[in-house]
């Protein structure tokens, strides 16, 4: 049942991106897969053709880029569920002398007034991940908070820092330790090493990098890479099995991850307004940039290309894991991507109904 996915797939690569692969699962049971390009098509931004271009297979694994958030915002709810933190309480708590009104809530949803981004890399050139962690999470308020919704990178880096502080150990160990571990989710980690590397899609031709050719095995994500590859908002390398496998475990309740009223916090409405979709905790719902005709699906995208999509109501997971941003950034079709592997998704749905 895969031929139209293929088809999907094909249309789309390499003139959107040089490697795709997707799963769609309805009930849990994947009813098409499909993966297709090279993990490395390019050497550099004139679109050079490397000479060895290893083929995308179903499991390859790919630069999640912001669906990271997701499993910070898992994290953080699993402290939160065993009383480290709570979701409306200051992060002054953790962070003395930050402003009272940013709280878990208003960083996982966008509305405690921090700024979009902040280059870190640029601002402190010579500066240590520390330092540079530092300043980020001194970051002062300068929008309003509880709302409108102001997307940030700035207020996820600083949730993680918390969760880290709440939770006693590096954010990387608190997702071993509380998602990917308690998952089984082999393949996914941040800075992936030997020997899962030759599984990696590349990503940008970025010149001020060490090394030639372009971004594989490290995050694309540049404040990510400056914060030393593992922030609250970036960094996650997975393969489209493992994003199946935890989006499917919100779908059903949480698993052995989150208990199910927690899961239900998360999915549920959190009134940020001014969006052009619904927000939970971390998560987007109905975002029209992913979810096609799947309009009361939740999930999040990446901006290497990557998307994540849950429609209870029609009993789906969606994964889509490309690399859109090789060899540069800014190429069209990815949203139209998205949409036509959510719209054979729903298909496949009402197939299985029918």
């Amino acid at each position: 049942m895969s031929d139209r996915l293929d088809a999907i797939l094909a249309d789309g690569v390499p003139r959107v991106c040089s490697a795709a692969v997707a799963l769609i699962a309805v009930d849990g049971a994947v009813v098409a897969s499909s993966a297709t390009g090279e993990l490395v098509r390019y050497l550099d931004l004139e679109g050079t053709l490397a000479p060895d271009r290893p083929p995308a297979r179903r499991d390859s694994i790919f630069d999640l880029a912001s669906i990271s958030k997701l499993f910070t915002t898992a994290v953080v709810l699993s402290l939160a569920e065993e009383g480290r933190l709570d979701l409306d309480e200051p992060v002054a708590a953790w962070l003395p002398g930050r402003d009272p009104r940013i709280t878990p809530r208003r960083l996982l949803t966008h509305t405690a007034g921090l700024r979009p981004t902040r280059r870190i890399d640029l601002e402190l050139p010579g500066a240590s991940a520390a330092a540079r962690l530092a300043a980020m999470t001194d970051t002062p308020v300068t929008h309003p908070v509880a709302g409108p919704y102001l997307y940030t990178d700035v207020g996820l880096v600083m949730m993680g820092h918390v969760a880290e502080l709440a939770g006693g150990a590096p954010l990387d160990d608190l997702v071993r330790a509380r998602v990917t571990g308690v998952l089984e989710l082999a393949d996914t980690g941040y800075r992936p090493g030997p020997p899962a590397l030759a599984r990696v899609a590349a990503t940008e031709w970025k010149p001020e990098r060490p090394g030639p050719g372009c971004v594989r095995g490290e995050v694309h994500d540049e404040t990510s890479y400056a914060l030393g590859g593992v922030a609250g908002h970036a960094g996650l390398f997975a393969t489209a099995d493992d994003v199946l496998t935890f989006g499917e475990t919100l779908r059903l309740g949480g698993g052995a991850m989150l208990r199910p009223g927690t899961v239900a916090e998360m999915l549920r409405d959190q009134g940020a307004e001014g969006a052009a979709f619904r927000h939970g905790l971390g998560v987007r719902i109905g975002d029209p940039a992913i979810v096609g005709p799947l309009t009361g699906a939740f999930g999040h995208s990446g901006f290497t290309g990557t998307s994540l999509v849950v429609d209870p109501a029609h009993r789906l997971t969606v994964v889509l894991l490309t690399n859109a941003v090789h060899p540069v950034r800014g190429r069209d079709g990815i949203r139209a991507l998205r949409h036509a592997v959510a719209a054979e998704a729903l298909r496949l749905a009402a197939h299985a109904t029918a």
